[in-house]
């Protein structure tokens, strides 16, 4: 028969250098997360470069037909027409061959979604931003030049070159999108 003396103690039952030992993982484990914190952090972008080029969401349920909203993206205003089905049918219904940059409307237009239409607003002439719902294709004019063009962005009279640029978009659903 064996007998425990006194400094001795029973395998199940903690001791002090049991606690000092967990107390002691617990502030090192705190601290090593509180060194690497900063550590990780930093190598997360500026929030000035996420501002210029991170996407942007879009709802587009607020926006009634007819209605053209700008938004801003890498610093660019953006057009979002939501286009009245006469609209979309004047834009469609155009002799494409006759256009200066010929491009049919459903080229500028995501399929399914033909009432939206999505613009880089900068003239493509020499970068003015046109106004919304003006000329003589109750489209966009470059006040600065006169630029005209119609609800699809395309140029129609003046002298800028080329049709209004469109952005890299996508339909998140029927009502968001995400430009970027």
């Amino acid at each position: 028969m064996t007998t425990m003396s006194s400094a001795e103690s029973s395998p199940t039952e903690p001791t002090r250098r049991d606690y000092l030992f967990i107390a002691t993982s617990a502030v090192a484990a705190v601290g090593a997360a509180g060194a690497l914190w900063p550590l990780i952090a930093q190598m997360n972008p500026d929030a000035s470069t996420i501002a210029a080029g991170a996407p942007i969401e879009v709802d587009l349920a607020p926006i009634a037909q007819g209605q053209v909203i700008k938004v801003f993206w890498r610093s660019k205003p953006i057009f979002i027409n939501h286009r009245t089905k006469k609209q979309v049918e004047d834009a469609r219904n155009v002799d494409v061959a006759k256009l200066p940059d010929p491009q049919p409307d459903s080229a500028r237009v995501k399929p399914g979604h033909e009432q939206w239409q999505v613009l880089i607003a900068i003239c493509t002439h020499l970068g003015c931003i046109p106004l919304a719902d003006q000329g003589a294709y109750d489209g966009y004019f470059c006040p600065c030049h006169g630029s005209v063009y119609d609800t699809s962005g395309r140029i129609r009279q003046g002298p800028a070159p080329l049709n209004l640029a469109l952005p890299p978009y996508e339909f998140l659903s029927d009502s968001k999108i995400r430009i970027g």
